[in-house]
């Protein structure tokens, strides 16, 4: 046999390989096609009847003519085959035009399509509350084990276009919302290069980018921030939801350990002192309806990983968020960043992270984990030191003495920056869950004690 037929035989076989897949359970469709064609084989059998065709009688004579003529194993056999070659294609060419007209224009097979969305209609209910670039990392990870993600993001920011945007239309920032829509974006690629794309040149478009000025159009039509990110998202074909935390116009305050006090998200961290506690006003915002629904029938709640101070916090600011957050019954986890960030938290370990958070949420019940990074090449190191910037130290004992377990696992890559790997974090978070309460969203007999550490070999 030639290499040419080699080949052509293992298409072949690859070919006949993808369409017995179609026999893979879980689809949910094949019972839908099997009760379609005994519905039409009933429908046309009753219609006959009610025309007094006696179609039975009229099939069993046909049969009894025809079998004298041809043998009743090929006669037979030619009926199977052609009936099963009928069914595979009107099976594949209904699905393939179902899946056209949903839009989804992928690589990928009909079958690989529609296997990969049901898998993913059937993941964990996972809320993720943050804000920054941290949060759309993490929503690129957790985006490949399931379509019920809810993001919740912050609406504190008052710099670059969002802060022109947020003062000229006196809307909320689209900024971060923008990077959850991207993030979780079908074409991920696309729209991310599309919506992070900044204007150059042109008077009042300078510095801005196409996705802040999208969402803000969306805004003035449809008249609120929350309608025009659901209609984008539907119009990007997104996974999941992205929420802002609230529609109210929020400014952060901190105040600083000297007693000194900075107003607005992008001064904090140019202060550069220690900040003591974080405000808000008005004190009384309130969240969106959805948004502690959503935390209410969350089977995972996911904070960070982002900026702690101007990220984070600000959703646990807005009290029923907290609220909504202490009293749900999914595991709570926090990701904490893998280097200290200038003017927020300087020389801060794990543990002040976590002291920090708790002391925004008094009484309440906000963290079971915290995930951590645990490995950092030593060239980037010093190349991060020279900016002021060191590795987040895990003090483990002072974490395990809050009551806190600790999932660690190396999160980054050997790059030219530091900064989390979104399908390393989305894995190790996923992994745990699933182990830990398994597919049901119920705890599992094998109880994790708080502190115990889950290092990346038990994952």
């Amino acid at each position: 046999m030639s290499y040419s037929d080699s080949q052509y035989t293992q298409q072949v076989q690859k070919r006949w390989s993808r369409r017995a897949s179609w026999l893979l359970p879980g689809l949910s469709l094949k019972r839908w096609v099997g009760l379609f064609f005994v519905g039409l084989l009933l429908a046309i059998l009753g219609l006959a009847l009610l025309l007094q065709l006696q179609p039975i009688s009229w099939s069993i004579e046909i049969v009894k003519s025809v079998a004298p003529a041809i043998p009743s194993w090929l006669s037979g056999s030619m009926l199977v085959l052609g009936g099963a070659i009928m069914l595979m294609l009107g099976w594949k060419k209904a699905t393939g035009t179902v899946l056209t007209a949903l839009g989804d224009h992928s690589d990928l097979t009909v079958l690989e399509q529609i296997y990969r969305r049901r898998k993913l209609d059937q993941g964990p209910r996972i809320v993720a509350v943050g804000g920054g670039t941290g949060l759309s990392t993490l929503l690129r990870g957790i985006k490949h084990y399931t379509n019920n993600i809810t993001a919740i993001v912050t609406v504190a920011d008052d710099g670059g276009s969002s802060g022109r945007l947020r003062q000229e239309f006196n809307i909320i920032p689209p900024g971060d919302i923008r990077n959850c829509i991207a993030a979780l974006a079908n074409e991920e690629e696309l729209i991310t290069e599309l919506f992070q794309y900044r204007f150059k040149l042109g008077e009042g478009l300078k510095g801005h980018s196409f996705g802040n000025l999208f969402l803000s159009v969306m805004c003035e039509i449809t008249g609120n921030m929350n309608t025009a990110v659901k209609e984008s998202a539907k119009v990007l074909n997104i996974r999941g939801r992205v929420i802002p935390a609230t529609l109210e116009n929020v400014e952060l305050i901190a105040h600083l350990e000297d007693g000194s006090e900075v107003r607005g998200e992008s001064n904090i961290p140019e202060a550069g002192k220690p900040i003591a506690k974080l405000r808000c006003e008005p004190a009384n915002a309130q969240p969106l309806p959805e948004v502690i629904e959503a935390i209410a029938q969350a089977e995972l709640i996911i904070l960070g990983p982002g900026s702690l101070f101007t990220s984070v916090l600000p959703n646990l600011l807005i009290q029923a968020v907290a609220d909504a957050i202490h009293h749900a019954n999914a595991p709570k986890i926090y990701v904490c960043n893998v280097m200290s960030q200038p003017g927020e938290t300087d020389g801060y370990t794990v543990g002040d992270h976590l002291q920090a958070l708790l002391k925004h949420c008094p009484g309440q019940h906000m963290v079971d984990m915290v995930v951590v990074n645990n490995w950092i090449p030593e060239s980037l190191i010093r190349k991060y030191q020279e900016h002021g910037q060191y590795p987040v130290v895990i003090d483990r004992q002072r974490i395990e003495d809050m009551g806190i377990g600790i999932i660690e696992r190396v999160l980054v890559d050997d790059g030219e920056t530091i900064r989390h790997n979104s399908r390393k974090l989305g894995r190790s978070i996923i992994r745990w869950y699933k182990k830990h309460y398994g597919r049901s969203g119920q705890k599992q007999s094998v109880t994790l004690i708080p502190g115990t550490q889950v290092l990346e070999s038990s994952i």
